[in-house]
């Protein structure tokens, strides 16, 4: 499960879709659910700017506490603070086997109020973005051929993909992409 972990997070990383910015604060991560538990795996707290992810910059959440907002993980690093939109997503729906938190300023423009997007009032990391995710994501699998894709509102440039596996979690922030590009000017590939 790692090295399926570690690879996707790379090719995000290309993309330019997980990293750091220019004031060194990191974003995006991914994580992956241990088969037949409710407990995943994701990339630890600040590790955006790691060119290269080791399993010695992942955790493993064990249990998530959304309306407590507490939660316990084990591992070399702490689990990234957004490990509860994570939590939230296996919760929605068990089919769930892997989520990606990107950031990309254009396609969050693009999408932002035209795919399920959270409300604007819930910021990141909070039990309030995780609940709004958990909502999203039912009314998502309700609707089948909608993409599995959920806009931040309340936390800018931030999306969530998810799906059964990784790939299927990239695969559909891949094919809806139209016009978006990196603050190169380049259009990330993943």
């Amino acid at each position: 499960m790692l090295p399926e972990l570690i690879h996707w997070r790379q090719v995000l990383y290309e993309a330019g879709l997980i990293g750091v910015y220019p004031d060194g604060i990191g974003y995006g991560n991914i994580s992956r659910r241990v088969p037949g538990t409710d407990q995943f795996i994701i990339s630890g707290s600040g590790t955006g700017e790691v060119p290269v992810l080791t399993e010695a910059h992942f955790s493993l959440v064990k249990k998530v506490d959304i309306d407590g907002n507490e939660l316990w993980c084990e591992g070399p690093v702490i689990a990234s603070s957004e490990s509860m939109s994570h939590a939230a997503v296996y919760k929605a729906w068990p089919k769930a086997g892997a989520v990606v938190h990107i950031h990309q300023a254009a396609w969050w423009k693009k999408w932002l109020h035209k795919l399920p997007t959270t409300d604007p009032a819930a910021e990141y990391g909070t039990p309030a973005m995780a609940r709004s995710i958990a909502q999203l994501t039912s009314e998502i699998i309700g609707h089948q051929k909608q993409p599995k894709i959920i806009v931040m509102a309340g936390h800018p440039e931030g999306i969530i993909g998810f799906g059964e596996d990784l790939e299927d979690a990239a695969e559909d922030l891949k094919n809806r992409r139209t016009e978006p590009r990196k603050l190169s000017g380049e259009e990330p590939r993943i």
